[in-house]
């Protein structure tokens, strides 16, 4: 299957990266190559960029892409965003300019049926991005138990009825293995009300989210990142991270807010007597929404949301930030 990808944000994310001909890149979430490709571009031979990306077709397709686009360096690595420092240090560089993470799962993923991404297509429960690991949403559904099943449900899919669709989960597996997309539909649709049905998204899309972060453990992965992200920034480079739901965007908002804003004192301490560092600036004060043209042109990026923070010099102050 094609590799069609549509950058989300692209001129958003372009600008505020702030790139130098001579820079290194770091694009943690390659993809089909749609924001690497305009990075690319505006790096010289002196510049470098690297791409990261789980799925090893990502990483074939996006080698074609940019191969003759510029004379800049090329790294290409089939790893986990959360990984980065580790990576990183393994090529031999100590520091980078930019990082753009684009975080959820890609157009090309959701597209191709047989990843069972997609609670639209007929496909074995999967969910993996990177095919290397063992846990699939099938394993989840057939042998997690009820509460756990119930956890990841109302907390990655922030779904009412998670309680009775765990319930729903437990009793047809009783009767057999739940091995496809369209059977797990199924129970879904048989455990919300009809009444509930009628309104908002398709019922199965917040279950269906919530196994795919469960399988990919990807707001750990966030999480862990941003913390090595801003450790591998050069002194003015910038951190620049899509997100697509409330917990990514929670996750990045409060983690950006602890490199910026690192004060554990009482409020009403007249100084900062805890000795935090601060690490970055906010660029962003609010996140960065697509424009309608781009909302008519790309219907997915409705709900992406990018932040942008910029290292600066470790610093420590009496007075409070």
């Amino acid at each position: 299957m094609e590799f069609n990808h549509k950058p989300v944000l692209l001129d958003e994310c372009i600008e505020n990266l702030n790139i130098k001909p001579n820079g290194i890149y770091v694009d943690g979430t390659l993809g089909g190559a749609g924001h690497s490709a305009e990075i690319y571009k505006r790096l010289g031979k002196d510049g470098t960029l690297i791409g990261i990306d789980q799925d090893e077709f990502a990483l074939e397709t996006s080698r074609k892409r940019l191969s003759g686009i510029s004379q800049a360096k090329l790294i290409l690595v089939n790893d986990n965003f959360r990984n980065i420092k580790n990576i990183l240090g393994e090529i031999g560089i100590k520091s980078v300019d930019g990082i753009l993470l684009d975080i959820g799962v890609s157009s090309h993923q959701l597209d191709e049926a047989e990843r069972g991404f997609s609670y639209q297509k007929e496909a074995p429960l999967d969910m993996r991005m990177d095919k290397r690991n063992e846990l699939t949403a099938e394993t989840i559904v057939n042998e997690y138990s009820k509460d756990e099943i119930k956890r990841i449900i109302r907390d990655y899919g922030e779904e009412n009825w998670a309680a009775r669709i765990a319930e729903f989960i437990i009793e047809r597996r009783k009767e057999k293995r739940i091995s496809t997309t369209y059977e797990l539909v199924d129970i879904i649709k048989a455990a919300i009300p009809s009444s509930a049905r009628r309104d908002g998204p398709h019922p199965a899309k917040r279950t269906f989210q919530a196994l795919r972060i469960a399988v990919n453990d990807e707001l750990g992965a966030l999480e862990q990142a941003v913390e090595d992200a801003v450790e591998v920034l050069h002194q003015g480079g910038r951190l620049c991270i899509i997100t697509f739901h409330s917990l990514e965007d929670r996750i990045v908002k409060n983690s950006f807010s602890k490199k910026v804003n690192p004060c554990t004192c009482p409020s009403d301490f007249p100084v900062c007597v805890c000795g935090a560092v601060r690490q970055a600036i906010n660029i962003t004060r609010k996140p960065i929404t697509p424009s309608e043209k781009e909302l008519n042109e790309n219907p997915r990026a409705r709900s992406s949301k990018l932040r942008v923070i910029e290292r600066i010099e470790n610093q420590t102050s009496k007075d409070k930030f």
